[in-house]
């Protein structure tokens, strides 16, 4: 018996590394005023037109026949299977799989489904799902694909500078940074996922110098707990994320990639947004 994969798609992992360690994906929704789309249905380009044109849409979880469609899919063949999803503080999804699993548990009996709360989103839950994977395709038993999925979240980060906070604050999706609402015009503020929400780690007078900032702590933390994996994200700017992707090489040589983000995100950070992601060899927290 093998252990699967599961994730949903505001981890925006690429497709050929989610073929390569055969992980599975749900897909949120965003819904406009007059038509909806699963997050994975529509392009980017497409979708950020879209939002131009027709103002910022609604997001929504994964429905619990979804996600017990793709757990049963798994169980029926013998698997087991470790669900990991985006923060609970952020979505229902988490909340709405357990659901899912009991309606699998009532069909299946013997059956092992596991569900791990990322507390993030992007790729601090998508490097999560990768490490739980690879754990998985090295024959690893369920509870150590958990225990390699936790222990990714600690040694995560997630920085980023969104171009403006008037997205998050229609989202809802503000929390610890909402005292930034009415000093927009004054700073650029850096923030990250902490406890499973948006929050501040510092305040900028730039863009670029806010850019450095971001560089300079993901430094510290490398310096003092190695260097796993990293990954630059961005909300339609894509320009913007090839800056800061050779900044980061100008002061180190590693592999990286850039990784658009999709429209569950993109509506609740806004166009404009570059982020970083990355994890350590050592747990930060």
């Amino acid at each position: 018996m093998a252990v699967k994969v599961l994730t949903d798609s505001t981890s925006y992992i690429d497709a050929k590394v989610r073929e390569e360690l055969d992980i599975r994906m749900v897909s949120l929704s965003v819904a406009f005023e007059d038509e909806s789309f699963k997050e994975m249905d529509i392009d980017n380009e497409a979708f950020y037109k879209m939002m131009e044109l027709k103002g910022i849409p609604k997001s929504s979880q994964p429905s619990a026949i979804d996600l017990y469609n793709e757990m049963k899919s798994v169980v029926e063949q013998g698997d087991s299977l470790l669900c990991i999803f985006i923060s609970s503080d952020m979505s229902g999804t988490y909340s709405t799989a357990h659901i899912a699993r009991n309606m699998v548990y009532e069909e299946y009996k013997n059956v092992s489904i596991e569900i791990a709360d990322s507390r993030s989103n992007s790729m601090q839950l998508g490097f999560a799902a990768i490490v739980a994977a690879r754990a998985a395709k090295e024959g690893k038993t369920l509870d150590e694909v958990k225990k390699a999925a936790e222990n990714n979240i600690k040694r995560s980060r997630f920085l980023f500078i969104p171009n403006s906070l008037e997205y998050l604050k229609k989202g809802g999706r503000i929390g610890g940074a909402s005292a930034l609402i009415g000093n927009l015009l004054k700073i650029i503020p850096i923030l990250t996922v902490e406890d499973g929400k948006t929050t501040i780690l510092t305040k900028i007078r730039t863009k670029k110098k806010a850019m450095s900032i971001m560089i300079d702590k993901m430094l510290e933390d490398i310096n003092q707990y190695g260097l796993g994996e990293i990954v630059i994200h961005h909300i339609n700017y894509y320009d913007g994320a090839v800056e800061f992707a050779n900044m980061i090489k100008e002061k180190i040589n590693v592999p990286l990639s850039i990784c658009a983000l999709g429209p569950v995100i993109g509506l609740h950070v806004g166009p404009g947004t570059i982020a970083v992601v990355y994890y350590t060899e050592r747990d930060m927290r």
